[in-house]
């Protein structure tokens, strides 16, 4: 097993560490903060992992489908967990308003990750390999930055939370308008791959 595969195996070992750690409030100390720094190292090798195999032309079969995957495991797990806390969400003029908003947002994100899943098989099947678009990287990005924020506002109180929380939620808004967006775009511009299944 090469280099960034092995890196790729650590980002998915990452994955319960961090839910471990997650769930450790009220045990250990800033366990939030602590998580965040967890998803961050783990989101930050999904970059290492991809820039090794290309610059070294290591890449690898193996590589190209455990990649996707650990990534939207990932993701998909620390959104999930964030679900978990409503009560970070409630706010006295909103109520569960903004909670809400958060779940379909997170709905959307992850039906766009299965769908994009789907068409990619889809495609394999008819022996053709859709190369990832920039866009969907600034989208991964955003989702990324906007997760460790709403880790970091958990672990705070008062202004520092609101401000904090608030920057969390516009990043977020913005993650899941360029998950929408890049998944059309991705769609549309490998449409023959739907003429063709």
């Amino acid at each position: 097993m090469n280099l960034p595969n092995k890196i790729t195996l650590t980002r998915i070992f990452m994955i319960p560490v961090f839910v471990a750690i997650f769930f450790l409030d009220g045990i250990l100390p800033y366990n939030y903060a602590i998580a965040a720094v967890v998803f961050a190292l783990a989101a930050f090798t999904d970059f290492i992992d991809g820039y090794i195999a290309r610059k070294h032309k290591l890449v690898t079969n193996l590589g190209k489908f455990l990649d996707p995957i650990a990534d939207k495991v990932l993701v998909s797990t620390a959104m999930m967990l964030l679900l978990t806390m409503p009560w970070m969400f409630w706010h006295k003029n909103m109520n569960d308003a903004l909670y809400i908003t958060y779940a379909v947002c997170v709905c959307v994100i992850m039906a766009r990750e299965l769908i994009i899943s789907a068409f990619r098989q889809i495609a394999a099947t008819n022996g053709l390999v859709l190369a990832a678009e920039k866009l969907g990287k600034y989208k991964t990005a955003c989702q990324d930055v906007s997760i460790v924020v709403f880790l970091v506002a958990a672990d705070l109180t008062g202004t520092a939370f609101n401000v904090i929380f608030g920057v969390a939620c516009v990043l977020f808004a913005l993650a899941t308008i360029l998950t929408v967006w890049s998944g059309i775009s991705y769609v549309v511009k490998n449409k023959q791959v739907l003429k063709d299944a």
